[in-house]
């Protein structure tokens, strides 16, 4: 028996990524960014396209937590 996890493949890691969450649907939400004292990290769902409001202000302390969240409830599965 497959899960759904065996069926998609991981997209590629970019340069600054920080964090990846494996999504409820199988896909990934990527925390990229200078790092931890930078106001300028961000959040993006490989599932649905979502992405962190305010990237422009954006610590990682503040996003992890939202991009955890979503990753916990997002069931958009990718489509590439």
């Amino acid at each position: 028996m497959s899960t759904a996890l065996a069926a998609f493949t991981e997209p590629a890691r970019p340069k600054n990524l920080l964090i990846r969450f494996i999504t409820v649907g199988g896909s990934y939400v990527d925390v990229t960014g200078p790092g931890r004292h930078s106001e300028k990290n961000r959040w993006h769902c490989h599932g649905c396209g979502d992405s962190s409001d305010r990237p422009e202000e954006d610590y990682l302390f503040r996003i992890r937590p939202d991009a955890n969240s979503h990753a916990a409830a997002c069931r958009a599965i990718p489509l590439k």
